[in-house]
């Protein structure tokens, strides 16, 4: 029936408003209400009717039913609330009729912008009881505050319900559902599942991750001895069924994070980041929230594959693994060859020092600390170049684990022992679940009646598809047997022993990667800080271990030269002593590398170098003979000499030792040339010289 305010708005319905659209929308917020509450959807498409006794034809008539069964609280999953403004914008629109403003939008932001558009373009608006006129200031005043109202309306709405929610929760009686590993009986009460074979896949992971302490490593870890991870999809009516897919990170992130296998009962461990939401991509922005501030957490709800304790180190360790400098994150330990890769702090500043590899192929990691520069109070704090202090740092953990190698050997033999334990369990109970779907098969096409061929030769073809993927299963777990040697001989023992007491020969193992030495390391290392600047020639580092000791360390740096040498005036002080006592450039350097001497690059000294050394102090090189003779005691003669003897300059004597014409050698760099000259040699270069000279041409100026 027609309302009685109606007949005064139609006034405001002009021949221009009926010669363009008039748009039904029709919505409702979510399909249990379209499915169940029928009459309102009913009663929104007779509004096509009202529409029509308006004045527009019925061929005019568009309904827009794109949104049943979506919240009016935002337009961004509102197809058909968008195509509405497109259509009032491009002015097709000359009515659009709602059974109210709650239908339209249950959000101010959305109702005002349809007013606007409205109010623009001349189109009138119609719910069930009158026509209104968005350019009309009464008008506009009523439908704001029908948008007020709708908003308000919402939000109590969400109020009561989540407020009923969260106090039903509070008490723990809030059915959540339950992950994999757990299920709830008829009689409510939440148990382990049934099934061993998900427990010993849960268990698995958690005892996995403490040994890799990576999700990441655990997932590879799994796929690797071809061991899938139980899921259930939370799809369809209840009882869901149980999967096994191949182990993903992701999967192995979602138990560890879960806090019900720690038997405690959360609720509100989600909120929503709005810097973070997509439009029309309603799964984005969800963020985990920390534990201090989750809604509702109870303790001992639920049978526990974990303790809360290890649950919560769980939690702190895979947000470790999140590398982050700024925020003090060591990161998961990598591939590369950097031993204090996410460990090494600066000294300077406190903060964690990146990790940069230098050289033609990235062969020579450098920690670097950006602090200064990120903070642009300037430059970078210092640079260390890892290989140096990664062989100082390794050197004193193998030290300080010699005392202990045989509890080492013990333990290692007793973890192996675990591990080939449960992973043979694991395929065990995986070929015993095969078996039974087999098996399953097998009855199932026993029971069914020789007549029925069509059923018969389907429940045929299920079993051969069965024992198929049973023959498959136990073909890889032969081969994977046969690889892992899973039976531990006596002489397995003793070579686990012996090698786990030879601690170096494990270190540097090709077996052993660089990850595993960086989890050894972070095992007994909690940080170590680096100072590169606090002496000239040397690296000052600090190892703060696990167990809350501290101990400091200096090391001696290669350097580019000798002004930054940290040794320097020691090893002046020596050479000038050495010098002193009348010893030859090689001698000097013998002594000098067996006294622990080393260069400023880090390696042994040799005579040269030695030479250049003194010639930079001032270091006059020292003749065992006294002055040069004519000829020394072995025959050989001076370079002063041969040049009288072959009558040429002494230039040219040098000349010719360098082009090797003439043999000569040195006690040591500096000393006096020793030449070789025999008569026949003597004879030679005396008659090459004189064709020389015959065959010169005269310059004299002709007369």
């Amino acid at each position: 029936m027609m309302s009685t305010l109606e007949p005064s708005t139609h006034s405001a319905i002009t021949t221009g408003h009926r010669a363009r659209m008039a748009f039904v929308y029709v919505r409702q917020s979510s399909v249990s209400q379209v499915t169940r509450h029928t009459e309102s959807t009913d009663l929104q498409y007779g509004l096509v009717e009202r529409a029509v006794r308006l004045g527009w034809p019925r061929d005019r008539v568009t309904v827009i039913d794109d949104d049943l069964g979506k919240s009016a609280g935002s337009s961004g999953e509102r197809d058909g609330f968008r195509h509405l403004i497109a259509e009032v914008g491009l002015g097709h629109g000359g009515l659009v009729v709602s059974l109210d403003a709650s239908r339209l939008a249950r959000n101010n932001s959305d109702w005002h912008q349809l007013l606007e558009l409205c109010g623009l373009f001349d189109t009138l608006i119609a719910d069930a009881e009158r026509v209104y006129d968005p350019r009309a200031y009464h008008d506009r005043l009523l439908l704001g505050l029908s948008g007020i109202m709708s908003e308000a309306e919402l939000h109590q709405l969400k109020m009561r319900l989540h407020a009923g929610e969260r106090h039903k929760a509070a008490r723990g009686e809030l059915h959540q559902p339950l992950p994999v590993g757990l299920a709830r009986v008829a009689t409510g009460e939440v148990t382990f599942n049934p099934d061993e074979e998900v427990q010993a896949g849960l268990r698995l992971v958690f005892t996995t991750f403490a040994e890799l302490g990576s999700a990441n490593a655990v997932a590879r870890y799994l796929r690797g001895h071809q061991l899938p991870l139980p899921s259930r999809p939370l799809r369809g009516p209840s009882p869901h069924p149980v999967f096994w897919d191949v182990a993903t990170t992701s999967g192995v992130r979602a138990i560890l994070h879960n806090p019900a296998y720690a038997g405690a009962y959360a609720y509100g461990r989600k909120g929503r980041d709005p810097a973070r939401t997509k439009p029309g991509r309603p799964g984005t922005g969800i963020v985990r929230l920390p534990l201090d501030q989750w809604a509702v957490l109870l303790h001992d709800r639920y049978p526990a594959y974990i303790s809360w304790e290890t649950f919560v180190g769980n939690q702190s360790r895979l947000e470790a693994n999140q590398t982050s400098y700024l925020r003090g994150r060591p990161g998961a330990p990598r591939r590369g060859d950097a031993l204090l890769q996410g460990i090494a702090v600066c000294a300077r500043c406190g903060a964690r020092m990146q990790l940069h590899y230098s050289g033609p192929s990235g062969e020579f990691p450098v920690y670097l600390c950006f602090q200064a520069r990120t903070k642009q109070i300037g430059p970078r704090c210092q640079q260390v170049r890892a290989l140096g202090i990664d062989a100082e740092i390794e050197a004193i953990i193998l030290e300080a684990l010699a005392p202990d190698k045989l509890a080492i050997a013990l333990a290692t033999m007793a973890e192996t022992e675990r591990e080939d334990a449960a992973l043979q369990k694991q395929w065990q109970l995986r070929l015993e679940r095969t078996h039974y779907e087999a098996e399953r098969a097998r009855r199932q096409y026993d029971t069914v009646e020789p007549e029925n061929r069509l059923v018969a030769r389907t429940l045929e073809t299920q079993w051969e598809d069965k024992l198929r993927v049973l023959e498959q299963l136990e073909r890889e777990f032969e081969g994977w047997r046969h690889r892992q040697q899973l039976t531990l001989t006596a002489e397995d023992r003793e070579q686990i022993l012996a090698l786990a007491q030879d601690l170096p020969t494990v270190w540097w193992a090709a077996t052993t990667t660089a990850a595993d030495r960086k989890q050894m390391v972070r095992q007994l290392i909690d940080s170590v800080l680096v100072d590169n600047r606090r002496s000239v020639g040397r690296t000052w580092f600090q190892i703060n271990w696990r167990t809350g000791a501290t101990s400091a360390h200096w090391r001696v740096r290669t350097v580019r030269g000798y002004a930054e040498y940290a040794e320097s005036e020691q090893l002046e002080t020596r050479i000038r002593e050495l010098h002193s006592e009348h010893l030859m450039d090689a001698a000097i350097a013998t002594v000098l590398n067996n006294e622990g001497f080393r260069t400023s690059h880090g390696q042994r000294f040799r005579g040269p170098l030695v030479y250049l050394l003194r010639k930079r102090w001032g270091l006059a090189t020292w003749n065992p003979n006294g002055p040069n003779p004519v000829r020394w005691e072995d025959g050989t003669y001076s370079v002063a000499a041969a040049a009288e003897l072959l009558g040429v300059y002494p230039g040219t004597i040098w000349l010719w030792l360098r082009k090797g014409v003439l043999n000569g050698c040195q006690l040591g760099n500096g000393t006096p040339w020793h030449i070789s000259l025999p008569e026949d040699e003597i004879f030679q270069i005396s008659a090459r010289l004189a064709r020389t000279q015959r065959t010169k041409p005269s310059r004299r100026p002709a007369s």
